[in-house]
């Protein structure tokens, strides 16, 4: 069988280094530059590569395509791919066909990072043999080639949920459907829906799909009349039927032969849209037979992602928090939503069409002063101008940093939660998280 791959970053050369172990003929194609770490492991695994380019005749001799989950239905070499007829599958697909382990897959427009990484740690502390794979940056494919484990936590985006086919998750999560990516759908919510939906496919009823009884956007597209899984429901509004949601502190979890009651209140996970994640995971270790007592312990212990409601510093009672991954309204919202206290908000960068208008009301109850870090600030400072007392803006992260410690007083969070892109000052939300992080520590704590 011959494989083309398509994408040479860490999915691609995962799904190649799965496909040389397995005796299969590989070529990889990158149109863009290949990172040497990675044209590092295709040469030693001496497979084929090439860069800056596809080479059709290469491409279109395969019998089956794997492709970046970057690259778009649209892109010319998918469309001849699909006049032949060649099959185009994701690197989880292909992953999925060589192991018998069980699949924990998380999904969602928001929070799918967090909740990943938190089930991961809850199963981990338990002692159970599983890995972590997937959006969080880490191929399920090459991890697939020791096949050691019996569990894989798997961080899924609606762009590898398009091209899976015959993967049967033994559990499914779907935390919350937003407007997100909708260029890839043709602007059509229900196409983006039914992209995260394909969490669940294939699912009978020894498969569990834990989704939010709370979403519209769930409800509306979710069939559970001609669902072949078992559906656990969560809810934090009483949904009917639900069986996980919360009294109090604590997680309840009804579904039959697999009940309990953990308490979260030693978790340092910050407002509602964590309490919605953290049901999500617990959850999941229930269906999993984790004790009670062991859950609670390991939420305690958990340290969450950087660039995520991340407490970096507290300094003269001023506690500064980077939440850069938040690129998207939604994001922002739950982040203003959790904090309790006064905000000095930081935000701005490159704006995908935001609607601020949902930010509006929670903008006037918390947050004293609004920085705009980016090139264009006249979409937040319209948005924001009669609602925030006191609104600055910069292209520099240290006078932002510098600029809301001064404004800043005893009590007061410090946070940057910028609702847009990065592209316009950063390389991504990482480095403008990291950049964030420094200054704070520049200027703030007084580090060289």
């Amino acid at each position: 069988m011959k494989l083309a791959i398509l994408g040479a970053g860490e999915s691609g050369v995962g799904a190649a280094l799965l496909a040389k172990a397995k005796g299969l003929e590989v070529f990889v194609s990158d149109k863009g530059e290949i990172k040497e770490q990675y044209k590092a492991k295709l040469a030693t695994a001496a497979i084929p590569f090439e860069e800056g380019t596809h080479t059709l005749v290469n491409i279109l001799d395969a019998d089956e395509i794997i492709k970046s989950p970057g690259i778009p239905d649209k892109a010319a070499v998918i469309q001849e791919a699909t006049k032949k007829e060649i099959p185009v599958i994701s690197e989880i697909e292909f992953a999925g066909r060589y192991t018998n382990a069980k699949f924990i897959c998380i999904t969602g427009t928001n929070g799918k990072t967090t909740t990943t990484l938190l089930t991961y740690h809850l199963l981990k502390s338990a002692g159970l043999n599983v890995a972590l794979a997937g959006n969080i940056g880490e191929s399920l494919a090459e991890k697939v080639i020791d096949n050691k484990y019996d569990y894989y936590v798997v961080e899924l985006s609606s762009f590898q949920l398009d091209n899976m086919y015959q993967f049967q998750a033994h559990i499914a999560v779907l935390l919350n459907i937003t407007p997100d990516h909708l260029d890839r759908y043709n602007y059509s919510m229900e196409k983006y829906a039914a992209s995260k939906l394909r969490v669940a496919q294939n699912m009978t009823g020894a498969n569990f799909f834990l989704f939010n009884a709370d979403d519209e956007n769930i409800a509306k597209a979710f069939d559970s009349a001609s669902f072949g899984g078992t559906t656990v429901p969560f809810s934090l509004k009483g949904a009917e039927g639900a069986r996980v949601y919360m009294e109090g502190k604590e997680v309840k979890v009804t579904e039959k032969f697999y009940e309990g009651t953990v308490d979260t209140s030693a978790s340092g996970l910050i407002g509602r849209h964590n309490q919605y994640n953290t049901m999500a995971a617990v959850g999941v270790a229930k269906l999993l037979g984790v004790a009670d007592d062991t859950i609670g312990q390991a939420l305690e212990t958990f340290e969450n992602a950087e660039h995520r409601l991340q407490q970096i510093a507290v300094a003269k009672e001023v506690t500064y928090i980077n939440d850069s991954k938040a690129t998207n309204v939604e994001a922002v919202w739950y982040a203003l939503d959790g904090i309790k206290q006064p905000i000095v908000w930081i935000a701005g960068g490159v704006d995908k069409g935001n609607d601020y208008s949902t930010l509006q009301e929670l903008a006037r109850e918390k947050v004293k002063v609004l920085v705009c870090l980016g090139k264009d600030n006249e979409k937040l400072k319209e948005a924001f101008g009669r609602i925030v007392p006191i609104i600055a803006e910069t292209t520099s992260i240290e006078y932002a940093v510098r600029l809301s410690r001064s404004l800043a007083t005893p009590g007061d969070v410090v946070l940057l939660s910028p609702a847009c892109a990065s592209f316009d000052l950063f390389n991504n939300y990482e480095h403008r998280g990291q950049r964030f992080k420094e200054a704070v520590e520049k200027i703030v704590l007084k580090k060289k």
